[in-house]
């Protein structure tokens, strides 16, 4: 927002000084353009035409894609210059983010990148640009520095809109990055209010009827001991029921904040929440779980909690569906690490069947809800099921999303 002394100054009429220091960075500017566009554009033509020319052998695409992330860091360098000497307000866009690991796909990444193409745009305008800047801003410098102030602004300004107009994200890209801010926030707020009722119930509610459970037990036993009169033989009973609608009413309650977000996934992690899922599974043959979370350093790390979340369930809800209608002997789960992607595998032995013949989701399946809970993190969704089996699923989720708050 622009100051309130700014605000009346434009107000009254009043501008900067003519020969102030905002003249000189713009004159610093123009004159370094053409050392500048010499460079880039030389860089630029050398490793796009060398590239073009050995595209036919192996090193041609590889050389063209390194060229244009070249061109790529070029043009963080000019949007820095343009927001320190022109007062541009250019965003930095988002870093190239390659959709699958190795280098196949960083030069598919590199050669389709739209930004990439306008910087190498940017970097050839840059030498007949820099050598018209350069002369007129010598020139006026020289022999006409009264009307220099306003040379020095009218090229800058052009020289502001070009960058603004090559080197910005465009507006797509910038309204798709504000929506997954936008649904990663929801998701992690998701996340912890979920959290944060689950902790509620164990505190609070369970805690409470826990406290209950024992004081019933505790009067049973007190009037199991004395001799008891009729009336009083009812009270016990009616004591003992009571009791045992406790108990029940307390593993419902435990039941239901395990339904919600299990302790062990945020004490232990995925590991052990999954084993924990298998071992509660009832295929006659077990479930094997393994799960292999190193990185690329080989220390073991976490997921996102709001991804760790929805693995969770994904996998409790496929064990649950094995278990009720696969008619499945045995079941693995496996977990592991790709790059920036948590991947997950469960397959059984059952009777298969699971995607309706036209390839979609069976109706009132759960399988659809699975889905679209692992897509709305930019996850995949594959289903392998023939009539017969085996059934494999495959979740592919985002490593690192943004970290969830912690619930209050």
């Amino acid at each position: 927002m622009k100051d309130p002394r700014d605000q009346l100054r434009d107000q009254r009429g009043d501008r900067r000084p003519l020969y102030g220091a905002q003249m000189w960075r713009e004159v610093r500017h123009l004159l370094v353009n053409l050392p500048v566009g010499i460079a880039s554009f030389v860089y630029t033509v050398v490793t796009l035409s060398v590239g073009a020319a050995l595209s036919v052998t192996v090193i041609g695409l590889p050389l063209a894609a390194a060229g244009l992330a070249g061109g790529r860091r070029l043009g963080v360098l000019a949007r820095l210059r343009a927001r320190r000497s022109l007062g541009a307000e250019v965003a930095e866009p988002e870093p190239l983010r390659p959709a699958k690991p190795g280098v196949v796909a960083w030069v598919i990444a590199s050669l389709t990148d739209g930004l990439s193409w306008r910087s190498a745009l940017f970097s050839l305008l840059m030498l007949p640009w820099g050598i018209i800047s350069f002369t007129v801003t010598l020139v006026f410098l020289i022999v006409g520095w009264p009307l220099l102030p306003w040379v020095a602004r009218y090229l800058g300004v052009g020289n502001r809109l070009v960058v603004e107009l090559l080197l910005c994200p465009d507006s797509l890209t910038e309204r798709v990055r504000e929506l997954e801010d936008d649904r990663g926030a929801v998701v992690d707020t998701a996340a912890a209010d979920l959290r944060r009722i689950e902790r509620d119930l164990h505190d609070g509610a369970q805690a409470r009827l826990v406290a209950l459970a024992m004081d019933l037990g505790l009067a049973k036993e007190k009037l199991l001991e004395t001799e008891m009169t009729a009336d009083q033989q009812a009270a016990a009973k009616m004591v003992g029921a009571a009791h045992g609608e406790v108990k029940l009413a307390l593993q419902e309650l435990r039941d239901l904040a395990r339904g919600i977000h299990p302790a062990v996934l945020t004490d232990r992690g995925l590991d052990a929440a999954l084993s924990a899922v298998a071992a509660r599974c009832t295929v006659p043959g077990g479930v094997k779980v393994h799960v292999d979370l190193a990185g690329p350093d080989g220390q073991v790390e976490r997921p996102d909690s709001a991804v760790e979340g929805i693995a969770y369930f994904t996998v409790s809800e496929l064990l649950t569906n094995t278990s009720k209608h696969a008619a499945a002997r045995s079941a693995t789960v496996d977990a592991w690490r790709s790059a920036d992607r948590l991947m997950i595998q469960v397959t059984d032995d059952g009777r298969g069947g699971a995607v309706a013949p036209d390839g979609g989701f069976r109706p009132g399946g759960g399988l659809a809800g699975l889905a679209e809970r692992v897509r709305a993190v930019d996850g995949v969704f594959l289903v392998e099921s023939p009539e017969g089996g085996p059934t494999t699923v495959t979740v592919e989720l985002p490593w690192h999303t943004r970290t969830a708050r912690t619930a209050r």
